[in-house]
């Protein structure tokens, strides 16, 4: 009977102990999974920042841009997490934009997923085509030997000449996924641009006499004369009278551009007799295409070009970057002296 009694108290303890360490082990479990959701949706708590992943990336690589982008901390349970739901470099490719406040399991699903966040890509104040393929290069993972060579491959089947390229975009701020091809990027560009050349501006263009990138190329002339914006539309149809009336254009701005010098304050007998398709001081009408990336304003100020007779222009005087405009030489002429007179006076050779 003792051995009995004995025996039961032996078997309470033991179920009492593996209870308790049962207790201790769900105790354990639980605490290491707290432990564990925290760290999985610990917030990002750094300044907005980007993380690029490019083609080919290693795993190692892939942690390393984790860390150097968002802090060794966060940057190690985003790739931790990520390495646990087996992402796949491959599938990670790309552009990653990271906000304050987002978790590390949800950073780890994005790259999981390949979800990139659009990266803004603007381009503006070009003068000279070959600006744009390094402005490119710089905001893509694609570089400027890329772009330029589906440009190459692109524009002309488009219908562009070299000379017009500079006219088959648009200066803007554009949306792409960082990991677009040069080829992609170069048509979407050109789709914006055919977009705003809709029917009628086509029709308005061609009531002119003019085609889109003949529009461009005074547009370009327009917003090289001056950086007045209400200007550029009288400006405009300036030339366009003095086309109209078989008048060489003669814009000083062209000359600029045929000397390789935009920086030049004064135009001189030397700089007129630049022999260039550019310099419209020599050649008759047009020339070959835009001397700059003409924005989608300037367009449509030559589409829609107010009524003028002026065919004379002159820097104002007081270098205020504004014209005076006449309809006749002589008016022009005493416009001419008095911008002369100023120039001399500062020095300005």
């Amino acid at each position: 009977m003792d051995n009995v009694y004995l025996w039961g108290r032996i078997m309470k303890k033991t179920k009492q102990y593996f209870l308790a360490g049962s207790l201790i082990v769900v105790a354990i479990a639980a605490f290491a999974g707290i432990k564990i959701w925290r760290e999985f949706t610990s917030a990002y708590n750094g300044a907005d920042a980007w993380v690029y992943i490019p083609g080919k990336a290693s795993e190692s690589a892939i942690v390393d841009s984790l860390q150097n982008s968002l802090g060794k901390a966060y940057g190690k349970r985003v790739s931790d997490v990520w390495k646990l739901a087996k992402g796949c470099p491959e599938t990670a490719h790309g552009a990653y934009l990271i906000k304050k406040g987002d978790r590390v399991i949800d950073v780890a699903r994005r790259l999981k997923r390949g979800a990139q966040t659009p990266v803004k890509v603007t381009f503006n104040n070009i003068r000279l085509f070959s600006e744009l393929p390094e402005i490119m290069g710089r905001q893509m993972e694609f570089d400027a030997v890329d772009f330029e060579a589906a440009c190459e491959s692109v524009l002309p089947e488009a219908g562009f000449k070299k000379p017009g390229f500079v006219a088959a975009f648009l200066p803007d701020t554009y949306e792409f996924y960082w990991t677009s091809s040069a080829e992609s990027t170069v048509k979407r560009l050109l789709d914006y641009r055919n977009k705003f050349w809709n029917d009628d501006r086509r029709a308005k263009a061609k009531s002119l006499g003019l085609t889109p990138v003949q529009v461009a190329t005074i547009a370009s002339i327009a917003e090289e004369e001056t950086a007045a914006s209400d200007e550029r539309a009288v400006v405009a149809r300036l030339y366009l009278n003095r086309l109209k009336t078989g008048m060489k254009l003669q814009a000083d701005p062209t000359v600029k551009y045929a000397v390789g010098d935009f920086g030049l304050r004064r135009i001189l007998n030397r700089h007129l007799e630049t022999v260039s398709p550019y310099n419209t001081y020599m050649i008759q009408g047009l020339p070959p295409g835009p001397i700059r990336m003409p924005y989608a304003s300037t367009l449509d100020g030559v589409l829609n070009a107010p009524m003028h007779n002026y065919i004379y222009m002159c820097a104002k005087e007081d270098f205020s970057g504004r014209h005076n405009f006449a309809t006749t030489l002589s008016a022009h002429n005493a416009n001419a002296n008095r911008y002369r007179e100023a120039l001399n006076k500062r020095g300005i050779k």
